[in-house]
């Protein structure tokens, strides 16, 4: 390691309270393994100065110690997890980031299956450390979609699963009501691909009932704090805790430490990201709600008919809501509440037997089936989340273990639940001794290494007083739970102490030497845990172990319509019903145990051993006797005495060789001879002291840490001279293949040179030779170029010629021809002058003086009269339309008649057209001519209305019976025009529905729904109207600033499909009213008025092609996007 990365980490862990090196500058003995003199004491005074340090942890060899800090300490940070990244365990302070990584290197580099095992007591912080050690492992491996998803579903598992099983007790405000043991699954690369959660008995009793100052499971109060009102009112709950029967018995609801509002956030969040839909997660909410009610119910007893006590239920209202929220037949709920249904075998044939049940059975039955409904949704939410997790790649797979299970219990009052948990604890103390103190020990007897034996506690006969086939206390019980009839509590008491009398790790009051001992009552039994004495009040014992869930309950909710709540209680199918007993509580907790053992025992273990500084859950507190305890049932001074007799550290002689064998010149690079051989050879050569190792049969042994971190910085710094050889021997060969990539370039480039330089040479002579062979044939084909040239002049000159010499004598002719032409024309002119002047001359005495005129004059009749004969018989044959342009033709000399006669006939079939309209028609079409004389031309929409008939009450105001009634209030009689339009908001232009009513006198903005009369404008107010010239319906209706409300707020700006019709009108309106013109202004920038304030309204055109104009409201602009 390079010095300034080295500084950098010193500087990092200095920052965090920590020293470089577990031997160095260190609060206290990082390593209890080194502690001198090795005493329960010293271990005790060690940890309690690390403590008050805020160094929360201290090692044991490769065990973990963590003392519960109860607050939050400087030591979790992404900075915290890269310093610990890859480092020897003990490179650098004790922290459960060392073991996390060490764990994980070792599954991923040697493929082995690796467990973390978290044990202590409850309070101690186990919950926790299992989730640091789950966000290292997730900080730690390989990135990427697919397995950042599959980690954050691993790492949200926590706030679903501590949601639904861990609750306040006296001793933990967050303490697992379960055990967890979770298996995360890896690749070859080591990313997490996937993973399986176990759950342990859940403590389903804390359901119905809780010790005072404790609480319920957190989920509880999570949803009436924390859910949303409508939620709530969905689920017809009401955010009070004390309400609920099951939440009030306690008398704690809330706690400081704890956020129930904002931890539902945080559990809703992480079920949806784990994969629950919204259905499952509104059914899980459905179902948690049903408990909470089904634990309001009450019963009052009575006397039935035949003189057996029975029960009915006090107020059946939270029975109701139950049923509908499980969807749920009131009346078979409540027979399963009240009644309980036994087949009995009478002669060989079964009968059905209905019996009523008392108020304390009924309790009973309702308790049992709340219990039933959590505890199987509890197995439910965990086999839903496997089935997030769950691997869905085949291939090998690398697997490691996370175990959360609760810890060692003593109580005031002690009962089954205790002595099941502390039973597994028993077990995993037992596997804690195979594992780390039987099998260090085995192992130097196994290698033939001296050492002097440490005797331990072996707690393997209390898990066989517990467990033992026939005459373990489960046993005995399952066998009194069989028995049925007359087995109680105090049977089962009894049987115990006629087996387990002798045993020295029970004790009763039935055993002589407990006869007197006043503190062990005479309905409890005592067990000798290897964590001190624990006394077990039996009074619940068969219940509990039979775990009994009526036949009609289970039956009655199947028959539910609610999804989950059927898939709860398979066991209710009529059609899968049997008569085989179901197997007690206690066989499938032992059943559990021994398969977590077995799982557990195929791993390789790692130790994390929790304590709690105090019983208090304060953060500045020791308590020694506290502490003194737990390190006695942890056995820590049997685990130090043994790993400080024993060595530090082992490893085979084939792996330690192949890791060290740099450091002598002798093994490397390669040793021919056997590993031991060499390694002798190895430590000889580095002068390590004889008593500093043992060698066994195997494998070499270090007794001393330190001689394994000398050998690992002897072995880093030669590693570093093994680098730069390998970075010498690499940058020679790169630059030997740099020269021959050179060389065979330089090759390359000069062969290519001299090939371009004689291609250039070749290319030059070549293009000489093609010049003055082009030269000379352009020399030559210019001579004959010329030649030719004088040839065509000379034929073109003899065309010219010939040409003019043909045009000359073409004139020649031509004059000729006309010459010829003229003289027959004028002998024609002469001889027709001379015929007329001969025939006046002879007829000249026949005729008046005027004769030609009135000639002329009667020509001039006919043909008049000839034109209107002909225009009478046409004129019917004319179309009827007034826009046709037909019109005879007529002769020359009536042009101008023609063109009257048809001004006065167009205006006639006009009169005529007029006359056959009615007054409405009339009324119509002096609005159409009052709309073409102020859009035509100026507005492009206009032609488009021009066909469009104008209808006025679009939305047949006239015969709405409410509108009656609002004329009848503001004397308004007359309706010209009523639609729909949208009003564009001053501040902020948005839009909304108005409907817009032009009367007599006033236009009125009107709601749409309620005809409420919003704003009424009279018509005289009104100054004037602006448009744009575009495509666009948007309108702005001036208006005068006269001080009342209307005109206050400043001008309308209105949005219509029947922007033309609706101007038009009102301008006519109010002209009449007022007596005076008003404008109507067509531009695409004009100013208008708004809450007296001076606003500039811009149209700009756009491709919205015929869209709603969009209007953007911008301090003193109004911008309209048409």
């Amino acid at each position: 390691m390079n010095g300034g990365k080295q500084r950098r980490i010193q500087q990092a862990l200095f920052m965090n309270g920590h020293t470089s090196n577990i031997l160095e500058s260190m609060v206290g003995v990082g390593d209890m393994v080194l502690l001198d003199p090795l005493t329960e004491e010293a271990c005790i005074n060690n940890v309690k100065r690390r403590f008050y340090a805020e160094d929360i942890y201290t090692y044991i060899g490769q065990v973990v110690v963590s003392v519960n800090p109860y607050k939050k300490v400087p030591l979790f940070s992404p900075g915290t997890i890269q310093t610990y990244r890859g480092r020897n365990l003990y490179e650098l302070p004790p922290h459960i980031y060392a073991i996390a990584d060490d764990a994980y290197r070792s599954m991923r580099d040697r493929n082995r299956d690796q467990c973390v095992i978290i044990t202590g007591e409850s309070g101690a912080g186990k919950t926790e450390a299992s989730k640091i050690v789950m966000q290292y492992v997730a900080a730690v491996c390989g990135k990427g979609e697919e397995v950042d998803r599959v980690k954050e579903q691993l790492l949200q598992s926590n706030p679903v699963l501590e949601a639904f099983g861990n609750a306040k007790t006296l001793r933990n405000d967050n303490s697992s009501r379960f055990g967890k043991y979770m298996d995360i699954e890896f690749d070859f690369k080591g990313d997490p691909i996937g993973g399986v959660i176990t759950n342990y008995l859940l403590e389903k009793s804390r359901v119905v009932r809780q010790t005072e100052g404790e609480r319920n499971f957190h989920i509880f109060y999570q949803l009436l704090q924390g859910a949303p009102q409508s939620l709530l009112n969905k689920l017809r709950l009401s955010g009070t805790c004390e309400k609920y029967g099951y939440l009030n018995q306690s008398h704690c609801v809330a706690v400081d430490t704890i956020d129930d509002a904002a931890h539902f956030q945080v559990t809703e969040n992480a079920m949806r990201v784990i994969g629950f839909t919204e259905t499952e997660i509104q059914q899980v909410f459905e179902v948690v709600t049903a408990v909470l009610k089904l634990g309001n119910a009450d019963f009052e007893s009575y006397i039935s008919f035949n003189g057996t006590e029975a029960c009915s239920l006090t107020d059946e209202h939270s029975i109701e809501e139950v049923c509908k929220m499980i969807q749920c037949d009131h009346e078979q709920l409540k027979q399963a509440l009240t009644n309980r249904t036994m087949d009995i075998c009478i002669t060989g044939l079964s009968e059905r037997v209905v019996s009523t049940l008392s108020s304390g059975q009924a309790v009973y039955a309702r308790d049992a089936v709340c219990k039933a409904m959590y505890s199987r949704l509890f197995s439910w939410l965990v086999g839903r989340i496997n089935d997030s997790i769950k691997v869905r790649t085949r291939g090998k797979k690398k697997v490691m273990g996370v175990l959360d299970i609760y810890g060692f219990e003593v109580f005031e009052d002690n009962n089954f639940e205790q002595f099941v948990i502390n039973y597994c604890n028993e077990k995993l103390q037992q596997i804690f001794i195979e594992l780390t103190l039987k099998e260090e020990q085995d192992e130097y007897v196994q290698e033939g290494i001296e050492w002097s034996h440490i005797d331990y506690f072996n707690n393997s006969v209390i898990c066989q007083l517990i467990e033992k086939k026939n005459t373990g206390i489960l046993a005995i019980l399952d066998e009194e739970c069989l028995i049925g009839g007359n087995a109680s509590d105090h049977s089962f008491l009894n049987k115990l102490n006629e087996v387990c009398i002798r045993h020295e790790h029970y004790e009763s009051r039935k055993k002589k030497s407990c006869r007197s001992d006043k503190t062990l009552p005479y309905d409890c039994f005592r067990l000798r845990h290897y964590a001190g004495s624990v006394t077990y009040n039996v009074q619940g014992f068969l219940d509990k172990n039979n775990d009994l869930l009526f036949r009609g309950l289970s039956q009655t909710m199947f028959s539910c319509d609610h999804q989950l709540v059927k898939k709860l209680f398979p066991d209710g199918n009529p059609r899968r019903q049997t008569k085989k007993r179901p197997p007690t509580a206690g066989t499938q907790f032992k059943n559990s145990v021994a398969e977590l053992m077995k799982n557990l025992l195929a791993k390789n273990p790692n130790y994390i051993r929790c304590i709690k500084p105090n019983d208090v859950k304060s953060p500045n507190l020791f308590d020694d006797s506290v502490v003194r305890h737990q390190v006695r049932y942890l056995g820590l001074m049997e685990n130090m005495r043994v790993r400080r007799a024993g060595y530090a550290y082992r490893q085979p002689y084939d792996q330690c060789l192949q890791r060290y064998k740099m450091l002598c010149p002798n093994t490397w690079p390669n040793w021919l001879g056997h590993p031991r051989e060499g390694l002798q050879a190895l430590l000889t050569h580095l002068r390590v002291k004889p008593t500093e190792y043992a060698k066994g049969r195997t494998k070499l042994f270090i007794r001393n840490p330190r001689t394994l971190f000398d050998l690992e910085e002897r072995r880093r710094d030669k590693m570093e001279d093994l680098a730069i050889i390998i970075q010498k021997v690499f940058r020679g060969w790169r630059q030997w293949k740099l020269y021959q990539a050179m060389r065979a370039s330089q090759i390359l480039i000069s062969a290519q040179f001299r090939g371009y330089r004689q291609r250039k040479s070749y290319q030059l002579q070549r293009n000489s030779a093609v010049t003055i062979a082009a030269f000379f044939r352009g020399w030559k084909a210019r001579q004959l170029y010329k030649q030719m040239k004088y040839e065509k002049l000379c034929i073109w000159s003899v065309g010219i010629i010939r040409k003019y010499f043909l045009g000359w004598q073409a004139r020649k002719l031509c004059r000729q021809i006309r010459h010829e032409k003229r003289c027959i024309w004028a002998a024609n002119v002469i001889r027709a002058y001379y015929i007329g002047w001969k025939v006046r001359k002879e007829y000249r005495k026949r005729f008046r003086a005027n004769a030609a005129p009135k000639i002329v004059s009667f020509l001039r009749n006919c043909v008049r009269r000839k034109y209107l004969l002909f225009l009478h018989s046409r004129l019917a044959a004319l179309p009827c339309s007034l826009l046709s342009k037909d019109w005879p033709r007529s002769p020359i000399i009536c042009h101008t008649t023609n063109k009257h006669l048809r001004k006065i006939y167009h205006g006639w079939r006009c009169r005529k057209y007029r006359e056959m309209l009615d007054e409405e028609t009339r009324r119509i079409m002096r609005e159409k001519l009052s709309a073409s004389e102020i859009f035509r031309g100026r507005k492009t929409l206009y032609p488009e209305t021009v066909p469009r008939p104008f209808k006025g009450d679009y939305v047949q105001l006239r015969q709405n019976i409410n509108w009656r009634r609002v004329t009848d209030s503001t004397g308004e009689s007359e309706v010209y025009f009523s639609d729909i339009v949208y009003k564009i908001n001053r501040s902020n232009a948005k839009d909304s529905l108005r409907l817009m009513v032009l009367c007599d006198t006033s236009m009125l903005i009107v709601n749409q729904k309620t005809l409420a009369i919003k704003y009424r404008l009279p018509v005289t107010e009104i100054a004037g109207i602006s448009v744009s010239p575009y495509m666009d319906n948007l309108f702005v209706i001036h208006i005068n600033q006269t001080g009342e409300e209307a005109s206050r707020k400043g001008d309308f700006v209105f949005h219509s499909e029947h922007l033309v019709e609706i101007v038009s009108k009102l301008r006519d309106q109010a002209e009449r009213a007022k007596g005076a013109q008003v404008p109507v202004r067509i531009s695409n920038t004009f100013s208008a008025q708004f809450n007296g304030k001076g606003i500039q309204v811009e149209f700009v055109e756009t491709g919205l092609n015929g869209k709603m104009p969009v209007c953007k409201r911008k301090d003193d602009q109004l911008d309209v996007l048409v």
